[in-house]
């Protein structure tokens, strides 16, 4: 057994996920256990005890050099969680601290998104890019930037925001209180109520014949069913998606002066149509200069980068 041994936690708003990885990024050992996000800040911190130690025993007696978490929210230098959605009671927790505490190991915490970020950066996608915007695409838009092959945190911990990048300031409101956003276009909540307004204009759709005619059943996951089987609504749909992602994408590198964007999450791998729409919308709001270097990738990881990414903070 590789005496070279770390805990990688990913928490999420449903579940923990936690892992026993190498040095060399293989995940050994893997579990899955109950956030506990709507009670308290210690059954939440409990669930993570409960799957650390789990991952911990199957370490084969060699020793653990420590614990990276991946949480959502911001996340400032000293390891406190700062409003992250879905918990009841994590605002403002000194999750670092109170892990040290725990496990009388060295704990490092970070944005989840940025933890991904490090992940491919480490071990997927990334690898042969210094520097690239990293965008994980599902229930809400996340993301990282990867600066001279360290993530780029910004003064308190807040960068790489990329759901919140205004693209129309008249815009839907978004969750986070601000107005058009693209996560409130393109996120997997504003993404479904899109293709419902939009459906009743299509009653053809296989879409509709996918959620049983309930319109209050449309998911992500069936429009890129739908869309897959040639629905040209479905189709559409995405297509938009991916082009509103884009315009966001092209800020970020004209800002960061970036050339390669690596994307993730489920909504991102519905069809090699939403990707082709992501990197035409790169390519036409990124400065003409820019544009014969510019690299839209997929992500490597899949599910598995949270837990790499985590386990990356202390290896």
């Amino acid at each position: 057994m590789n005496s070279d041994l770390v805990i990688g936690v990913d928490l999420g708003g449903t579940n923990v996920k936690t892992g026993l990885v190498s040095n060399e990024g293989k995940i050994l050992y893997q579990n899955k256990f109950p956030s506990n996000a709507s009670g308290s800040r210690w059954e939440v911190i409990k669930q993570i005890e409960l799957s650390a130690r789990d991952a911990m025993e199957h370490a084969g007696g060699a020793e653990i050099r420590g614990v990276g978490v991946g949480s959502p929210g911001m996340v400032d230098d000293h390891g406190v969680v700062k409003g992250p959605p879905n918990f009841t009671d994590f605002d403002g927790i000194p999750l670092q601290a109170e892990l040290e505490r725990v496990f009388s190991l060295p704990v490092r915490v970070e944005n989840d998104a940025n933890a991904a970020a490090i992940a491919e950066s480490r071990f997927g996608a990334g690898k042969p890019f210094p520097d690239f915007l990293f965008v994980i695409w599902g229930t809400g838009v996340g993301g990282g930037i990867i600066f001279h092959g360290r993530i780029f945190r910004g003064p308190t911990g807040g960068a790489g925001e990329i759901g919140h990048i205004c693209i129309d300031y008249n815009g839907p409101p978004c969750n986070c209180g601000s107005r058009g956003c693209v996560e409130a276009y393109v996120g997997q909540r504003y993404l479904s109520q899109r293709a419902m307004a939009k459906l009743a204009n299509h009653p053809d759709s296989k879409l509709l014949e996918l959620v049983g005619g309930n319109l209050e059943n449309i998911e992500p996951v069936y429009i890129a069913q739908a869309a897959r089987a040639g629905d040209a609504f479905a189709r559409d749909i995405l297509i938009e998606a991916g082009t509103l992602l884009g315009v966001a994408l092209g800020a970020v590198m004209n800002t960061m002066d970036l050339r390669v964007s690596i994307i993730g999450g489920g909504i991102s791998a519905s069809g090699e149509f939403v990707m082709d729409a992501i990197k035409k919308s790169v390519q036409e709001h990124v400065l003409k200069p820019s544009r014969p270097d510019i690299r839209v990738l997929p992500a490597k990881l899949g599910n598995n980068a949270g837990i790499l990414g985590a386990a990356g903070l202390v290896l």
